[in-house]
């Protein structure tokens, strides 16, 4: 091939190259996507708690944990841990109510005083980049595995969350990591993803089980 050949085909190829750059999603891209266009989803998810080293201690205490998760905007989320222990854990637009079986017991709180800075905010509660950036620091991190990640930095100042990273492949949630003021990081994973998941307001209707304590605090 001669050299203004080569040139050419140079020529040709560079704004293809710039193009494809300038498409390429980041993290704010991914997640204004999932804003936009999921409106329901279910998943199975998989939740690695980890404590900070204490003093004498050589490794990380770590916790396992695995159920589902569903959720219909706006404000209605379901995670149902399965093993090693059942707990629920439900937001039906108004109330949000922690069960946990071993306990028998129930504790209901309004969800408009607990979600606002949580990290249930970032992926059901919030519409749009421009609501949950009120409430949230967000920026694109670097890309890792092929996974696109937000960092969210929570704007309030009460102390209990210190960051959440979400990460995000082809328009789904795939991990949600958060760090609290202690130092304990806790990572889920999601799988068996289903987008606009034919949900509907009523399958988030919590109703106590007879017999248990219910907690207002």
């Amino acid at each position: 091939m001669n050299l203004h050949k080569r040139l050419l085909l140079l020529a040709l190829a560079a704004p293809l190259c710039l193009a494809s750059l300038a498409v390429r999603a980041d993290g704010l891209s991914e997640m204004a996507t999932f804003l936009r266009e999921v409106n329901s989803a279910q998943a199975t998810f998989t939740q690695v708690v980890t404590s900070p080293l204490r003093k004498g201690e050589s490794a990380a205490r770590k916790k396992t944990s695995s159920g589902r998760f569903e959720f219909l905007r706006p404000n209605r989320f379901r995670f149902e841990y399965t093993k090693p222990f059942e707990q629920s854990i439900v937001a039906d637009g108004d109330m949000l109510w922690l069960y946990d079986v071993d306990l028998n017991q129930v504790t209901a709180r309004k969800q408009k005083d607990v979600l606002g800075s949580t990290p249930a905010a970032l992926i059901a509660a919030g519409t749009d980049i421009k609501s949950l950036a009120a409430v949230f620091e967000l920026k694109s991190v670097p890309a890792t595995n092929g996974v696109e990640w937000v960092d969210a930095r929570p704007r309030g100042s009460d102390g209990q969350l210190q960051n959440v990273r979400i990460g995000f492949r082809q328009g789904r949630l795939v991990a949600l990591e958060i760090l609290d003021s202690l130092g304990q990081l806790s990572l889920l994973t999601f799988a068996d993803w289903q987008s606009n998941a034919p949900l509907k307001a009523e399958s988030f209707r919590f109703v106590p089980p007879a017999g248990v304590d219910v907690i207002r605090p």
